[in-house]
């Protein structure tokens, strides 16, 4: 069948290149904090669902890749407004105004954590992907009770819907609900359940060795965030990255999520 046969081929050939954050197998102290966090409210939010899930296979995740790469391109707008110096990240002074402006009420001691946790390169810096994802987390994180309208905060229904769907998928694979992705669970996942689409053992085994970077075969939802990016296949440079800070620093492009009533 064509329309089954795609995702098998889109899942086979899908990239490496979130190997190259291999190279921090040993996780710092500094990401346990947060992702005992993120573990807590995984838990909260597999409990709340019921074992009701909109994702039946591995397939049914990949289908909405388009759908997930058009839903956070808006937030390139919002990256590129705050990273002032035009450096292609965003440093600790930059993220700081950027939470403030969002009216996300978090601690100081919270915004460096989601720094720290974020910068997976350790270049003090946060790139486009990584930003992704500590928007997601703060998103995710945020105390409710703080505002009426948590939707303001992201400015966008649509990035809402987005990041909550990429939340089903992490509980789609979290078979036992412990707010952390198992490797038997999720070679499971991409067999088993779809047999008629199975891949080759040596390219899920190669999926699940891009997200747990630790290789303890356990993922927290921030290790699967980075590398489900990926599979999606955010962009990190835009194509016409140069001309773009050019009109930026000549127009001072405002940006969609903060314009939009936050």
């Amino acid at each position: 069948m064509e329309g089954s046969a795609q995702p098998c081929l889109v899942l086979k050939l899908l990239s490496n290149k979130v190997g190259s954050l291999l190279c921090f197998w040993n996780a710092p102290k500094k990401y346990r904090r947060l992702d005992t966090k993120l573990e807590t409210k995984m838990v909260e939010l597999k409990r709340s669902s019921s074992g009701q899930s909109k994702f039946r296979s591995i397939n049914s995740i990949i289908l909405k890749f388009p759908h997930f790469k058009e839903g956070l391109k808006e937030i390139k707008d919002v990256f590129e407004q705050f990273d002032e110096d035009s450096n292609g990240t965003i440093d600790r002074d930059e993220l700081k105004k950027c939470v403030k402006k969002l009216h996300f009420h978090v601690k100081d001691e919270e915004v460096n954590d989601l720094f720290d946790s974020c910068d997976v390169d350790e270049k003090e810096g946060i790139q486009f992907n990584e930003f992704i994802v500590l928007l997601c987390l703060l998103y995710l994180l945020i105390d409710s009770s703080s505002s009426s309208d948590n939707t303001s905060k992201i400015g966008s229904p649509e990035l809402e819907a987005t990041f909550n769907t990429i939340v089903e998928a992490f509980l789609f694979l979290d078979k036992n609900g412990d707010g952390k992705l198992h490797k038997k669970d999720v070679l499971k996942a991409l067999n088993d359940e779809c047999p008629c689409e199975k891949s080759p053992s040596h390219v899920t085994r190669t999926r699940f060795r891009e997200m747990d970077w630790s290789r303890s075969g356990k993922v927290s939802f921030r290790q699967f965030l980075f590398a489900f990016l990926d599979w999606v296949g955010i962009d990190t440079d835009d194509e016409n990255h140069t001309t773009k800070r050019e009109t930026k620093c000549n127009n001072h492009t405002s940006t969609k999520l903060v314009d939009s009533g936050v």
